[in-house]
């Protein structure tokens, strides 16, 4: 199982990244995905996640309205497009993968790991 997460970069605040995760050696689509960030000196936290198809969706309440999670499974990959950043969205941002189809917000849950994309807002 192989999760590449890439996208990540120096914005400006109030600008725009596109993060995307390339999900290999395992079956794409009967697993929920989910993007977490972890910031220096905290936590990891949820971010968005989307189920197998696409059709449902959840955020951090931190980032709806600004953030969208997509998926293509042709492509086996899932996509969080990230506008109107703000510093406090700065992070290493993980994406993950979790059998049965269903995304979540718990990040125990998922199974499968990416190394994480660098993301610095600046203000």
């Amino acid at each position: 199982v192989q999760l590449q997460a890439s996208g990540g970069g120096l914005v400006q605040a109030g600008g725009s990244l596109r993060l995307s995760c390339a999900a290999s050696r395992f079956y794409f689509e009967s697993h929920g995905m989910g993007w977490f960030r972890q910031a220096p000196g905290k936590e990891r936290e949820f971010v968005a996640c989307v189920n197998w198809d696409g059709s449902n969706t959840d955020y951090a309440d931190s980032v709806k309205g600004r953030f969208t999670i997509s998926r293509d499974n042709a492509k086996a990959r899932v996509y969080l497009q990230m506008n109107s950043l703000k510093p406090e969205d700065m992070g290493v941002y993980f994406c993950a993968a979790r059998r049965g189809g269903l995304g979540s917000p718990d990040a125990r849950v998922y199974d499968y790991w990416g190394q994480g994309t660098q993301v610095t807002v600046s203000s």
